[in-house]
């Protein structure tokens, strides 16, 4: 009996299209003898989408004109089968369609950073990738920085603001400069695909960059910029047991850092190969030992933020000094870091072979957990002393 596999993608997030993109890419991969795939669409309303046409790329040329075609769908758990139900419910129109796993292939906030995870293990749907607090931490840069450091990751220092902040800009200022200096970069704390991200080398720009980054967040993280920068990253595959690295790369960049138009619009006019089309070097050309540094950073920061499936570590080096330090974790990468991991054998469909495998395990192992026991707390005279009686 085949496996049947919700693949969720889109959502209230600066990235929507970026993962409509990876979901259909990932659905396209999956092995069809294996898998009965049901493409579940998320709104910008974070609204949950099935249809004909839903994992259909071409249809999101005009997306108000395919949701007038589809249907709005809820998940629920009835006795312990999971489905995926039109709503509301009609006589006659689709039927709910059961299912045994969801594939979150979702990116930034209210998606990838734990808010979808958390429903789907409210409902008790079985999930690929990282749990609710790997991904809250993997998508909070300053908390991530924090977990990393006591691990012995080298990270940079930085300071976090948040909206409150933001009401003394003066002051704000002041602090930037006085214990970092110029060039800083400013990032969003909690969204990925460089949106919200630039670089400041003087007061004037800084002032940019901050009004810019909390237009997307009510809290940004502002640290050093590296002048001569490379970037590397490296995807690990596993879960808390065992973990292995793939393949590093070099991504190339038109500026100070990687931009969104860098990563998901120089490969063609649509987009459509996600973070494929990216301009890189793989393997990347860095000297041996570095090159086994990464990797093994790669999994040491792979199991301290207690991640499962796969993920890709972002790494940048001083090239004026030759330190490496990490950057952030991608916990449901572009395009699932697929490209990382054929240069080593492995393909995409065999990739998420080994996603969902691990999903499949951590769900076994959580069946076997206790998460409630009998108590008379709730008795008459429990509820009697509940009242000051």
């Amino acid at each position: 009996m085949k496996l049947r596999v919700a693949v969720l993608f889109g959502g209230k997030s600066t990235e929507h299209e970026v993962s409509v993109i990876s979901g259909i890419q990932a659905m396209a991969a999956l092995d069809k003898e294996k898998y009965d795939v049901i493409p579940v669409y998320i709104s910008k309303k974070n609204e949950f989408f099935i249809g004909d046409d839903i994992g259909d790329i071409d249809a999101y040329k005009d997306i108000p004109a395919l949701l007038k075609k589809s249907t709005r769908a809820v998940f629920i758990n009835e006795n312990g089968r999971f489905f995926i139900m039109p709503f509301p419910k009609k006589a006659f129109g689709p039927k709910e369609r059961e299912i045994d796993l969801a594939l979150p292939v979702v990116h930034g906030t209210n998606e990838e950073d734990g808010a979808l995870q958390g429903y789907l293990k409210t409902v008790g749907i079985p999930f690929a990738g990282c749990d609710v607090t790997s991904s809250a931490v993997g998508m909070d840069k300053y908390i991530q920085k924090q977990v990393l450091k006591d691990n012995g990751v080298p990270v940079l220092d930085c300071l976090n603001f948040n909206i409150s902040d933001y009401a003394d800009m003066d002051r704000m200022i002041e602090r930037i400069e006085t214990k970092l200096g110029y060039p800083v970069i400013v990032k969003p704390v909690n969204l990925g695909s460089s949106v919200g991200i630039g670089v400041a080398r003087d007061r004037d720009t800084l002032t940019e960059r901050i009004d810019d980054a909390f237009l997307y967040t009510s809290h940004i993280l502002v640290e050093h910029a590296i002048s001569n920068l490379r970037e590397v990253n490296c995807s690990v595959l596993g879960d808390d047991e065992k973990a292995e690295s793939s393949e590093i790369e070099e991504p190339f960049h038109t500026k100070d850092i990687l931009s969104y138009k860098d990563k998901y619009e120089s490969g063609g006019k649509s987009g459509s190969k996600g973070m494929a089309s990216v301009t890189r070097r793989i393997p990347a050309d860095i000297p041996h030992d570095l090159y086994e540094k990464v990797k093994e950073l790669s999994v040491t920061a792979f199991h301290a933020l207690g991640c499962n499936g796969v993920a890709r570590m972002d790494f940048m080096i001083d090239s004026d000094t030759g330190e490496l330090f990490f950057n952030e974790i991608n916990t449901i990468p572009g395009s699932l870091a697929f490209y990382l991991w054929e240069p080593l054998g492995v393909s995409y469909t065999e990739l998420l072979d080994r996603i969902i495998d691990l999903a499949m395990k951590r769900a076994r192992q959580e069946n076997e957990i206790t998460y409630t026991f009998d108590t008379n707390i709730l008795s008459m005279n429990a509820l009697s002393h509940a009242k000051g009686k």
